[in-house]
């Protein structure tokens, strides 16, 4: 324990695999006068997760490693630093090979000459168990976005991997360990981790457990709340300067749990209540919030600025973590391949309908192999343009096949490309034609299992003894279970009946966006999107207009063409926000869904684009 009555700091280095590399070690580089005591990094997300376990489970010769290649490039500049500092490091990166990744990261520490430890936490891979509660009709094992049973499903599972905690990280710091690489931990349990181990917490402390778990959330997407990805974009400009260096965060812990977000220093970007905000709701799909150690209660939470880059996080309540963890699970989808086209000018909407008749009538002997083709017009030209270039729109043909051959060339790509004689006037297609080639695609199947039945393994290699290299981590004790929807209100409970076209005086036809903050992201086939007003006078009006047959009619073509969707709402008045979660808007998730916004990113994008009645009185105050 490393217990010195002051909050431990955790810099957030990495969001993704696609992350900037250089943050681990400009955290270590910059130590002196911007001290941290931990860095987490996340390199993991379920479309690696389920590619990768393909990659794995098939051998390829020559293949890439199953662990992550970008954070080995992120860390080989840092370890001179972190070794001289005695900075932690502690990242989701094995992804499919936690282990290989401790062989290639231990030779690469020895071969630098420092004294590093390096440990490794197992125990997420989990396809046995998941077999054999299939095989025994232990659970109905239902997918958590769909309610599909595993039984039912059409895809035989080849690899599953579940959530752990971060009581694993707690144990390798706690055991001297100064590297800490985990496979599939949850995203925030790093974070749980450093804090657990720092301040000598203990299991039972669950509001404390829950305030970490809220603090690694939102520093482990990295920039996302200095500024990233927020519809507060154009207010960091500052000349173009503020959009180029957007800095990487720090969560300020104390032993109590109270949290304070801030960010490195000397960089861009900012940390506000407004940043907060985007990234809290960035992933949250209702008032609780599960990890394996806690359940964080969020209804109530709200932030405060402290001072410049300082956020308090305040409101957070705790629950007992439920006595299951998400597991998800692989198996090969198919193929997919997409050819795209280009339209100009005038008759958009024509041209694409004389294309897509064309193309389906030349597809047809191909077709009925064929388990999905979609046709897609993205955007529309300007009127009276002023380039060619804005006066251009995309068109995508994209199909999906059980088998390679379905897709080859004489059945997709060479079909649509033959079209072009007979096409629509200035008829251009992408001559990358790269993605018309079949590539494999993975399903993936999210569902629970009990954490009594996951082995959950901290690895501690350069202990003298066999018995001391391994240390088992038991699962919580204490549990509760919640129900299987949370809960979810189609429309606001005011305290007194609102009419939103005559309550906030005179009005006019906007953008929602004109005035309205949004952030949303992907969970599986599903889409969660917040939404926010920046004055509290604001949001009884943005909770009055929001209900759920608002959302469904702003959604347009995207609900009536999805029947299976469903809306869950909630509010959070601390936070002036209303949240939605869209259920099933993303086909089966993003390693196959046929639409361009794979990551449910721009669902609130879209939301903030629709024009309703905004009251004039909120746009004085100047639009976002």
């Amino acid at each position: 324990m490393k217990f010195t009555g002051r909050p431990i700091r955790i810099a957030g280095a990495s969001g993704s695999a696609s992350d900037r590399r250089h943050a681990i070690a400009e955290f270590a580089r910059h130590y002196t006068k911007d001290p941290v005591d931990v860095i987490i990094a996340d390199f993991m997300s379920e479309f690696n997760m389920s590619t990768v376990a393909g990659r794995r489970v098939d051998h390829v010769e020559n293949a890439m490693p199953a662990y992550d290649l970008s954070f080995l490039e992120a860390l080989e500049p840092a370890l001179g630093d972190l070794a001289k500092h005695g900075i932690k490091l502690a990242v989701n990166a094995g992804v499919c090979d936690t282990k290989g990744l401790y062989e290639v990261v231990s030779r690469m520490v020895k071969s630098k000459g420092l004294d590093l430890k390096v440990a490794y936490v197992t125990g997420d891979e989990v396809l046995p168990a998941v077999q054999e509660m299939l095989s025994k009709g232990q659970s109905k094992l239902q997918n958590i976005y769909t309610d599909e049973r595993l039984a039912d499903w059409a895809f035989e599972p080849i690899y599953a991997q579940c959530y752990l905690g971060g009581l694993g990280v707690a144990a390798a710091l706690a055991e001297g360990a100064d590297i800490v690489l985990c496979g599939r931990v949850s995203d925030a349990s790093p974070v749980i981790g450093a804090a657990y181990w720092y301040h000598g917490w203990q299991r039972n402390e669950l509001d404390k457990l829950a305030n970490a778990f809220v603090a690694g959330h939102l520093i482990e997407c990295s920039n996302y709340v200095c500024g990233g990805n927020f519809t507060g974009f154009k207010s960091l400009e500052n000349g173009g300067e503020g959009w180029v260096n957007i800095g990487y965060p720090i969560a300020e812990i104390s032993a109590e749990g109270d949290v304070v977000i801030t960010k490195q220093a000397a960089t861009e970007g900012t940390v506000s209540v407004d940043t907060c905000t985007s990234q809290l709701l960035y992933e949250i799909q209702g008032p609780w919030y599960y990890n394996s150690d806690v359940t964080a209660i969020i209804d109530g939470i709200h932030f405060e600025q402290r001072g410049i880059n300082r956020v308090a996080v305040l409101g957070v309540r705790s629950g007992p973590p439920p006595p299951t963890t998400k597991v998800g699970i692989t198996a090969r989808g198919g193929f997919q391949a997409e050819v795209w086209w280009f339209l100009t000018g005038l008759d958009i909407e024509d041209k694409a309908r004389m294309l897509e008749t064309q193309i389906r009538r030349l597809l047809a002997p191909h077709a009925n192999k064929y388990t999905s083709l979609n046709f897609d017009l993205l955007g529309s030209s300007l009127p009276d343009p002023h380039s060619q270039n804005r006066a251009t729109v995309p068109f995508r043909i994209v199909a999906q096949a059980r088998h390679a051959d379905d897709l080859s060339p004489r059945k997709f790509i060479k079909v649509i490309s033959d079209n072009i004689m007979q096409g629509y006037p200035g008829a251009t297609f992408h001559l990358d034609l790269r993605q018309g080639f079949p590539r494999a695609i993975f399903e993936y199947f999210v569902t629970l299992i009990p954490q009594t039945m996951v082995q959950h393994r901290v690895h501690l290699p350069w202990k003298p003894t066999t018995r001391t290299q391994v240390l088992d981590i038991p699962p919580p004790s204490h549990t509760k279970t919640y129900p299987s929807r949370q809960p979810s209100q189609a429309i606001t409970h005011a305290d007194r009946p609102v009419n939103v076209r005559k309550d906030f005086g005179p009005t006019i036809r906007g953008p929602l966006g004109w005035i309205v903050h949004g952030r949303s992201g992907d969970k599986g086939s599903d889409a969660n999107c917040g939404l926010w007003v920046r004055h509290r006078d604001e949001y009884l009006w943005l909770r009055s207009l929001l209900s759920i047959d608002t959302a469904h009619e702003l959604l347009g073509d995207e609900a009536r063409h999805r029947p299976q969707l469903a809306i869950e709402r909630f509010e959070l008045p601390g936070l002036q926000a209303v949240h939605f979660l869209f259920r099933n808007l993303l086909d089966r998730g993003v390693g196959v869904t046929t639409t361009v916004d794979f990551l449910g990113k721009n669902v609130a994008e879209y939301l903030r684009s629709r024009h309703v009645d905004l009251p004039t009185q909120f746009l004085n105050r100047g639009k976002l």
